[in-house]
């Protein structure tokens, strides 16, 4: 949330621009990113609709070469909390779809009726609701900046990576992780044992997650919902993918943590193998059961087996698991999912101005009333922050009770709400301190745009709502 060419604004000096802080902590603490390896496997459409048997994967050479693969996992993860998420159950959210996510024959696992320990009856109930996606480019166009091309001129779909997802509907639609997908000229996803063509559905890069489906399916079983809201540090979970391309593996461990947030700019994400989108992961729960390459996308469960995350990212130094791992919320995560296969682009609550980092260093030089929080250097016209009264030159330095150290707080926080809601804001105006109350508004009109202008703009300022024409970065 900085000042990306150091602009004053119309109504005080913008702080100038901190630098990459991502990208310059990742290369202090020496953490490696994943990056997606090419396979050698041509991709073979199904010839007759609907599914089709998968031969047994050998655990030899394929395997090894398989231990190099996986979707692109990179982050170093921001250890700040931000409260607890507010986005509406997926359950709660259909809005009148024909669509009906998550199964309806839910209920509590008892290790009991079947002289099951835990994790049995949970892998039993939960494995049937987990797939494998494997991932196939054409070499003809590269490898869409994961190095590696053809020079055959064939054009031939090859495998490329894999990755995993989780059913959510009988008729086949998958959710999974948008870096799974990305770039993917064919899908095909494994689900108990069946191969099925698939297709992107649609995208949220910027939450990074995806709905693919399953062509020709019917009655898959779909997993059942559970609630990310209530989590309690220390619970059982079970992870669920298929890590170096080993389908339907599990691992067990406990909630290590909640909100654990960080944002991903485009460089950084181009840098560690992405398309150079920026991704915004608020909230996130941490686990120490073990994700690891092709775990992307995949199912975090608790102990009754229902869903309440997506595996998504870990911190490593060596690119491997080390025990730190994060899912996005199964709450956010099932109302991006929901509005994607109601055939809606995925809108996230927008404040409607833009900012700067605010900390001891430029507010001793311009003079700023405080040395941390969020430099208002714009407000949009129309927006829930003009209608409550938000000013330029204003320094946002609480967001509903929490400290906000900067601009990239401010924008987690806001992230983690949904459009309508109420928040209040503590702001420093002129060194007096006010309580303002907002409602938030929707960034629909900003992620149209973006859809329709790829232009050199910063993404950030596209996606949150930022129309100025400058490149401060907007929430």
């Amino acid at each position: 949330m900085t000042d990306m060419h150091g602009n004053t604004p119309v109504g005080g000096p913008v702080p100038p621009n901190p630098g990459d802080e991502h990208a310059q902590h990742a290369a202090q603490t020496g953490q490696q990113p994943y990056y997606q390896q090419p396979y050698q496997q041509p991709y073979q459409p199904q010839h007759t609709p609907g599914k089709v048997a998968v031969e047994k994967k050998s655990h030899g050479l394929r395997t090894f070469l398989l231990a190099f693969a996986g979707a692109a996992l990179a982050c170093v993860i921001g250890l700040g909390g931000f409260g607890i998420w507010q986005a509406a159950n997926g359950s709660s959210s259909n809005g009148g779809s024909q669509t009906v996510i998550g199964s309806t024959e839910g209920g509590s696992v008892n290790a009991n009726d079947e002289d099951l320990t835990l994790p049995e009856a949970v892998a039993k109930k939960s494995l049937p609701s987990v797939v494998a996606i494997d991932v196939y480019t054409n070499q003809s166009a590269g490898m869409y900046g994961y190095g590696y091309s053809s020079n055959s001129g064939s054009g031939t779909l090859t495998q490329s990576s894999l990755g995993s997802g989780v059913v959510l509907t009988k008729d086949g639609y998958i959710i999974t992780n948008n870096h799974v997908v990305e770039g993917a000229d064919a899908l095909k996803v494994t689900i108990e044992g069946e191969q099925y063509d698939a297709e992107v559905v649609g995208t949220d890069p910027s939450s990074d997650l995806a709905v693919v489906k399953a062509k020709n399916a019917s009655d898959l079983k779909p997993i059942e919902i559970g609630d990310s809201d209530n989590l309690i540090i220390g619970e059982w979970v079970m992870t669920i993918g298929s890590p170096f391309g080993l389908e339907q593996s599990v691992a067990t461990g406990i909630v290590s943590a909640t909100s654990r947030s960080q944002i991903m700019d485009g460089s950084s994400s181009a840098q560690q193998g992405g398309s150079g989108t920026t991704t915004i992961y608020a909230n996130m729960i941490q686990t120490d059961a073990a994700i690891n390459p092709g775990n992307s996308g995949g199912a975090l469960v608790d102990s009754d087996g229902k869903l309440i995350g997506i595996n998504t990212l870990i911190t490593s130094y060596s690119g491997n698991y080390s025990g730190v791992g994060f899912a996005i919320p199964v709450n956010y995560a099932v109302n991006i999912a929901q509005q994607i296969i109601d055939g809606k682009t995925p809108t996230h609550a927008q404040l409607g101005v833009s900012l700067s980092n605010v900390n001891a260093q430029n507010a001793q030089r311009y003079g700023l009333s405080v040395d941390s929080g969020a430099y208002v250097a714009n407000v949009y016209s129309g927006s829930g922050a003009a209608e409550a009264g938000i000013e330029k030159g204003d320094i946002i330095t609480k967001f509903d009770g929490n400290n906000v150290e900067s601009a990239s707080d401010l924008m987690l926080d806001i992230r983690a709400k949904n459009p309508g809601d109420k928040v209040t804001l503590e702001v420093n105006r002129n060194g007096e301190t006010k309580q303002i109350e907002v409602t938030l508004g929707s960034d629909d009109s900003s992620q149209s745009a973006t859809q329709q202008n790829s232009s050199s703009s910063s993404m950030l300022e596209r996606l949150l709502g930022g129309n100025g024409g400058s490149n401060q970065n907007a929430a």
